[in-house]
């Protein structure tokens, strides 16, 4: 049995199809994460359509594992639904805001982690896509998502054909602060990354990218500043154009 210990990205998958009450049991695990006030502001869209598989694969940037995976789901935020009970129930909704937006995004994160861990109990691969939030604006028109919902992160799931290592972490003490938060002196941090610097993996990392350090893999070539702007104002302006926008007193 699988444990969050032995968690891994699966990027290769068997040409074998998840039988249906297993999905369905994995997506009622997603329903059962914690929720803001029991609100349960986010959806799962379910794709499995060859079709709508490729053209999510070109929004993904072109990532295989989306088109092997028998299963995407993209979890969204979503607000859509519980405006309209409200407004169906002579409520008056305040949830075209960017806190709303941030609030559903959470509930949407948890129920995909939650999706994660039983998806591996039942002996299953998953890897999450960054991507999606990068090509928001795309994966909206694909899936057609309505005003007040917004793809926050995608799994695709299936059985692996792959065992890839387990990645290596930081140490507790680099990311559990008691009582208060510790300052990160250049000592600890020295500590905490010389491991993760020393491994050949990521020693022929920084080389294969002409870089010094692996630190500047990072900055310079994987997710530079100009990247990270880009992608912050195309998507903060897609959470604007689905409705959460109105964030004046």
């Amino acid at each position: 049995m699988e444990t969050i210990f032995n968690h891994r990205s699966i990027r290769q998958y068997k040409d074998k199809p998840i039988d249906n009450s297993v999905l369905n049991k994995i997506l009622e695990a997603g329903t059962r994460a914690s929720t803001t006030g029991n609100m349960q502001v986010y959806s799962i869209v379910v794709t499995k359509d060859e079709a709508l598989k490729n053209q999510l694969w070109e929004a993904h940037f072109k990532q295989d594992m989306v088109k092997q995976a028998p299963v995407v789901l993209t979890f969204c935020a979503d607000f859509n639904r519980f405006t309209k009970w409200c407004e169906l129930r002579k409520a008056n909704p305040g949830y075209d805001n960017f806190l709303s937006f941030f609030t559903a995004a959470i509930d949407a994160l948890l129920a995909a982690q939650n999706v994660a861990l039983e998806a591996e109990h039942h002996g299953l691969g998953v890897c999450y896509l960054g991507t999606t939030t990068y090509m928001a604006g795309k994966i909206i028109d694909i899936l057609h998502l309505p005003q007040l919902v917004v793809p926050v992160t995608t799994l695709v799931v299936g059985y692996p054909d792959e065992n890839p290592p387990l990645t290596d972490r930081l140490p507790l003490e680099a990311v559990v602060h008691n009582e208060t938060y510790n300052e990160n002196v250049p000592e600890k941090i020295n500590d905490w990354f010389s491991p993760k610097e020393a491994m050949t993996y990521y020693r022929s990392f920084v080389k294969e990218n002409g870089k010094e350090t692996l630190a500047q893999v990072f900055t310079d070539v994987r997710y530079t500043a100009k990247d990270n702007r880009f992608f912050s104002q195309a998507f903060l302006k897609v959470i604007e154009k689905q409705g959460f926008g109105n964030n004046e007193e």
